[in-house]
């Protein structure tokens, strides 16, 4: 039965606080004024991995990723200085499968010489084709080839459409299969609501990553995570995975 963890992006100390006390499986450090994966500073992520239980998972973005290995690869130390179980690259500026391999490698390289366990984040937009940003369909393979632990997709333009609205049931679902095929980890974000979390139970992914539906009036940028609001997701996973094992055992 697949357990679907649950990754809430605070941008501060506070909104961390709040996503740990409502239930949080990882605290995911990132700055959305800089975009969808837009990079914290190292102190505020440093001191949010300080601050959050060893139990709970703390990942943070690298940004919105040009094409430029060595300036990433530099950006993926400073990263897995600050202590992060994660680093999540997003595949923003690049335009090939070859180059988005190399920089990934690049990540890998530099993150996991300093800290092995560190797991690296190959971060597609489903939503790539407003953004010339490479085919989100290619982000297991990539990953696969790069030594990445986990294929991610997200949307690269926060307003308001969500991942499902670019890509369809079946090609999430074949996103899922692919990667796990590749023995990879699997991650949906995307301005995701409460409602998708069934889906993304369904679908086999293995995190779903939220912001805005964890923050007062569901606003990412001016809005703040509550712990009541995180709450709420945890039971919707709660839920979904409670029905999964019910049909589950049904079929038995």
């Amino acid at each position: 039965m697949i357990t679907l963890k649950l990754l809430i992006s605070p941008t501060n100390e506070t909104e961390a606080v709040e996503a740990i006390a409502g239930g949080a499986d990882i605290i995911d450090v990132k700055n959305p004024k800089e975009g969808a994966l837009g990079a914290n500073f190292p102190w505020i992520i440093k001191r949010i991995r300080e601050i959050t239980p060893e139990n709970i998972e703390v990942s943070c973005t690298l940004g919105e990723l040009p094409n430029l290995p060595g300036a990433v690869s530099l950006a993926a130390l400073g990263a897995a200085t600050t202590g992060v179980n994660y680093v999540k690259a997003g595949l923003y500026g690049l335009k090939t499968p070859e180059d988005a391999v190399y920089l990934i490698q690049s990540v890998v390289k530099a993150a996991k010489e300093f800290n092995s366990s560190i797991k690296v984040v190959a971060t597609g937009y489903a939503d790539a084709e407003r953004v010339g940003a490479i085919n989100p369909l290619l982000v297991p393979e990539i990953a696969h080839k790069a030594q990445a632990d986990i294929a991610m997709l997200d949307t690269a333009i926060k307003d308001g459409k969500s991942l499902f609205a670019f890509l369809t049931i079946d090609r999430l679902r074949g996103f899922v299969d692919a990667a796990h095929n590749y023995g990879l980890k699997v991650a949906f974000a995307g301005s995701l609501k409460k409602e998708d979390l069934p889906a993304v139970h369904v679908l086999g992914a293995d995190v779903a990553g939220l912001r805005g539906a964890a923050c007062t009036l569901s606003d990412r940028v001016n809005g703040r995570i509550t712990r009541e609001k995180v709450q709420e997701l945890v039971e919707v996973v709660k839920r979904a995975e409670a029905q999964a094992a019910f049909k589950s055992k049904e079929s038995w």
